[in-house]
């Protein structure tokens, strides 16, 4: 009677949910379509979440979908990363053997951090901080080439129990997912979402992305919890039945069922307290007591038990056990695995009950128990979880001799997976177990087993045991890499607190240095400072000490930091010093590291040739070596430099080679960095619609600060070009947020200041143009920041050369016009674009002070025509044409100019360009179109239609004249005045005298209009 009763306890009518199921059916068909989905459904424990899922899986079956299901298991919170997408992973794998190895292919060695049955893992490179977005990229990459010619459905169940590894895969996967037939379905237990709950701040950021939709599960309402009894019971409830049972259950899906059971299988109302644990124990203890013994057991040994482990440990006889395991399953306690040999329970919330309920001493004893039965056996549970579940086992123990070493090979083995958010979880139950382990057992461990980060140094490692500050340093490496900074400084400072308090004879300066490295990142990651602080106390650490790799590192970053803040001799120097240590002590990572350091620099300080066949070099050598972060470092170098030389197409078509390679590698956050670079060529070729894409790319994928700033800038340069200065300002704000201001450099500084100089400039605003000029000019122009500092000083030299004749910028405009020149001189000009720069900007100089030489601006012509820059080819163009319409004739030339130049503003949509050619044109009476046919304009003619008159008048409005003094001066009344201006206005299109003014000098309209000869 039991059996039949509890068998029905789940109703086999599908109650409520038609809207939640409706959006998930139509989110398959969407998928169906190539248009990839993500879902995230939420609701308390109890309220059906699985049920729908279940609808819904069989739905997407029946209509030709690949269901692959993967659930968060608790011990996740103990360090088994990744679980639920191994878990998918692994059924796709079954389903399509084929398909998934050629999806995988070449990348076997990454992929198999997460599917083991690919392959062994690739090289582990404790050094490369983009591990983990790396394989992050792969798996995206993966699920969309199998999703490319069929529909898989991904479904990743009980997020509240996911470890972080999994939450941030997950982050990643509904963010980059753009492409192919895939539904992404994630769920998670409302309740269990306290404040200060891990998957708080990712349901946050998720609600943020408009591309995933969130389900939300109510309670049943008292209508569907008749419904759902009617199916239990197979027969129409009693209202009161109804009453009793909607009134204690809340309408909780699963209360329903347990108080049905309970009831049905006649345990007295009495008999069940209100609390949760005894409503959900009750089921369990009316099973025979090898059953409940079973359950108890399955319990605590986590989230799924294999049959053979929980044979081990229960040490049943097998026909004992089945019997057992059949009541159990029979009243629906206990489910069989579909995808495996093993029993989890129906409920998560009946497990916790019943391991909730299990005494002190037995609980112990059973983790003991399975953690005997598994080092006995490592058989019995997969490879990629047995350090984990036994480092687990060993742990709720209570035994810190076997579980301190236990915990380390768990974490060594999370390491291996780029999983370090789990690494750190471990290495801190590792330093917890520390003082409680046996002296015996931690000397018989070895930093070369498990310490990675940092380097035995001058000692044995045969003999050397591991200390704590070994693993202190394990932690801050693994905090630092998992984005925990702050958990990363705070590790490093109780590390160095430990070093300075011990004795003279015990001091381990080398150490201590490797921890002041690591601080001076994190500093400067968080935006404390640029770190220079922490990298001289290192540096003074490891003076006059023997050659060593700790020694080598710090040359190594130095001499990077010396490259991003302070380009110079000294900076040079430095890393010449670390090629030659690196090169001592045979590391040929780091020497590659800092050769191409010393590439850089070579080139900023005008060795070019040298410089560059260096940095091809360490390019070509890392590929051979397959060291890929390196590689990429490569890229992203030599594209800067190649743009600071004015070999722009050069820079894409390498910046091209970086963007292939990181994507086929998943270097994200090195993709960041050569996008940005190449956005900045592509502006500079007059690719501005590819600029912009790459640009927006950084904006929603871009996963460090500085790119996604750099980018931003480029965006604000675009948008000051094509007239956009309320997008430019808003832009050029969110630059400076993400550059911050603790870490200066001026690669990111000097730009800024071009950007403001420029936005300032295209406002009008000439006094804020020359106070950011002067600040420019007092904090310099570093080594390789010319290419920033030319337009910087142009856009100043434009802005002067337009504000000429307007009284608001009489004041200043000397001191301003010479300090221009002085920077002219002292900037450099390293190569033909920039020599061009200079011309221009010595040409505008010249049209400041009233003077509008043919010849300078034919020679800026023919510069700017010898490089790829036609943007200021342009503009060099329609100032050539205006000083030739100024000489009087030349009208065909000047036609030709500004019909060049007017084809390229009105290709890259640079609007105030565009309007400067029209407007001249016009005055000049010459066709844009076709070559020139109308007639010369005579004497006093204006193509704005200006009287004689209103000529004057515009004179005078120009010299800052009010109207009354006007009228005084033109002997005419101050309203014939005012009609005057307000006709002025409308016929130049502009809002304001100040405006009028600005317009009528820059298009000289107050001088005689250009005539042929």
């Amino acid at each position: 009677m039991l059996h039949d009763v509890e068998t029905r306890s789940v109703s086999p009518v599908f109650v409520g949910r038609a809207g939640e199921l409706t959006a998930l059916t139509d989110a398959l068909a969407r998928a169906h379509a190539g248009e990839p989905q993500a879902l995230l459904v939420g609701g308390e424990a109890g309220v059906g979440k699985t049920r729908l899922i279940e609808e819904f899986v069989d739905a997407a079956c029946d209509d030709g979908a690949f269901v692959a299901l993967g659930g968060c298991v608790e011990i996740g919170a103990d360090g088994l990363p990744f679980a639920p997408f191994s878990t998918a992973l692994r059924s796709l794998s079954r389903r399509l053997p084929g398909e998934l190895a050629a999806a995988a292919e070449g990348q076997e060695g990454e992929l198999a951090r997460l599917l083991p049955e690919l392959g062994d893992v690739g090289n582990h490179d404790a050094s490369n901080e983009e591990s983990t977005a790396r394989l992050f990229e792969l798996t995206v990459r993966l699920l969309e080439r199998l999703a490319a010619d069929r529909t898989i459905v991904l479904v990743l169940e009980d997020l509240h129990w996911a470890d972080a590894s999994t939450r941030h895969l997950l982050a990643y996967l509904f963010r980059t997912l753009r492409r192919g037939r895939i539904v992404v379905v994630a769920t998670y237990r409302a309740d269990d979402i306290h404040r200060r709950h891990p998957l708080r701040p990712l349901l946050a950021e998720l609600d943020r992305l408009r591309t995933i939709r969130r389900i939300e599960l109510s309670r049943f309402t008292r209508a569907e919890v008749r419904r759902q009894l009617t199916g239990i019971l197979a027969a129409e409830p009693d209202a009161a039945l109804v009453d009793e049972i909607f009134d204690r259950s809340d309408g909780n899906a699963f209360f329903v069922e347990e108080l049905v059971v309970s009831r049905e299988t006649g345990c007295a109302p009495g008999s069940l307290t209100d609390s949760l644990r005894d409503l959900l124990l009750v089921r369990v203890e009316a099973l025979p007591e090898d059953a409940q013994r079973v359950a108890r057991i399955v319990a605590e040994g986590g989230s799924t038990v294999e049959y053979a482990l929980l044979a081990a440990v229960a040490r049943f006889s097998e026909d004992d056990l089945i019997e057992a395991l059949r009541a159990a399953v029979g009243a629906n306690i206990l489910l069989a695995v579909p995808d495996g040999d093993g029993y989890r329970f129906r409920h998560s919330l009946v497990r916790e009950a019943v391991s909730d309920d299990l005494l002190p001493g037995e609980r112990s004893r059973l983790n003991r128990r399975y953690a005997e039965a598994l080092e006995a056996d490592p058989s019995l549970v997969r490879a990629d979880e047995r350090a984990t579940r036994l480092a687990t086992y060993w742990y709720h123990a209570h035994a810190p001799a076997q579980a301190l070493p236990a915990v380390l090979r768990a974490s060594v083995e999370t390491r291996k997976r780029y999983a370090y958010a789990e690494q750190l979880r471990l290495l801190e139950r590792a330093m917890e177990l520390w003082d409680e382990a046996p002296a015996e057992v931690r000397d018989s461990l070895r930093p070369m087993d498990y310490a990675e980060a940092y380097p035995p140094c001058g000692c044995d490692p045969e003999t050397t045991p591991l200390r704590y500050l070994d693993l202190l340093a394990e932690a801050a490496y693994a905090a630092r890499l998992c984005g925990e900074r702050e958990r990363a400084l705070k590790t490093g400072k109780m590390a160095l607190r430990l070093l300075e308090g011990e004795d003279d004879t015990d001091r381990d300066p080398l150490r201590a240095a490797w921890f002041w490295t690591e601080r001076s990142r994190l500093v400067s990651g968080l935006g404390r400072s640029d770190g220079w602080a922490e990298i001289a106390t290192a540096q003074e650490l490891v003076k006059g000490l023997p050659p060593s790799g700790v020694h080598a590192r710090i040359l190594v970053v130095a001499a990077g930091w010396g490259m991003l803040h302070q380009p110079g001799p000294e900076s040079l120097a430095a890393a010449e010093r670390a090629v030659e240590y690196t090169r001592l002590v045979k590391n040929e990572g780091m020497e590659l590291s800092a050769r191409l350091t010393l590439g850089t620099l070579q080139v900023s300080a005008g060795d070019r040739e040298a410089g560059l066949a260096t940095m091809y070099e360490v390019r070509d050598r890392t590929r051979a070596l397959g060291l890929h972060h390196e590689s990429a470092r490569a890229h992203i170098n030599l594209s800067h430099v190649l743009e600071n030389l004015g070999r722009s197409q050069e820079a894409v078509d390498v910046a091209e080679e970086g963007i292939r390679l990181t994507r086929d590698h998943g270097l994200l956050d090195s993709q960041g960095w050569v996008r940005a670079n190449q956005a900045e060529s592509q502006l500079s070729l007059g690719l501005w619609d590819e600029a912009q894409r790459n640009c927006e790319w950084l904006e929603q994928s871009g996963t460090r600060s500085k790119p996604r700033g750099s980018a931003t800038l480029r965006l604000a340069q675009l948008a000051i070009a094509r007239g956009e200065l309320d997008v430019a300002e808003s832009r050029l704000a969110a630059a400076r947020e993400h550059f911050g201001e603790a870490d200066p450099m001026p690669q990111y500084t000097v730009p800024t200041k071009q950007v403001e100089l420029s936005i300032a400039a295209a406002a009008g605003r000439i006094q804020d143009v020359r106070a950011l000029l002067t600040a420019a000019a007092e904090s310099g122009f570093p080594p390789g920041t010319h290419r920033e500092g030319w337009p910087l000083l142009l856009a100043a030299a434009t802005a002067e050369a337009d504000a000429l004749g307007l009284p608001a910028a009489a004041e200043g405009r000397e001191e301003s016009i010479a300090l221009l020149r002085r920077c002219v001189r002292g900037l450099a000009t390293p190569a033909p674009v920039w020599v061009a720069y200079s011309q221009h900007t010595s040409a505008e100089l010249d049209r400041a002070e009233g003077r509008r030489p043919v010849e300078r601006w034919a020679e800026t012509v023919a510069a700017y025509e010898q490089v790829e820059r036609p943007y200021p080819l342009a503009l060099a163009r329609h100032r050539l044409a205006d000083a030739l319409l100024a000489e009087g004739g030349r009208r065909e030339e000047a036609a030709a100019l500004l019909r060049e130049a007017h084809a390229v503003a009105v290709r890259l949509g640079a609007h105030p360009l565009r309007e400067d050619v029209e407007l001249l044109a016009a005055r000049a009476r010459l066709s844009l179109t076709t070559p020139d046919s109308a007639p010369e304009p005579g004497p006093g003619d204006d193509a704005f239609g200006l009287t004689p008159r209103e000529q004057d008048v515009l004179r005078l409005v120009a010299a800052g004249r009010t109207n009354r003094q006007i009228a005084e001066e033109l002997f005419i009344s101050p309203k014939t005045a005012s009609v005057h201006v307000s006709n002025i206005l409308a016929k130049l299109g502009v809002s304001g005298r100040g405006e009028a003014a600005a317009l009528a000098h820059r298009l000289r309209l107050l001088e005689p209009t250009p005539q042929g000869v």
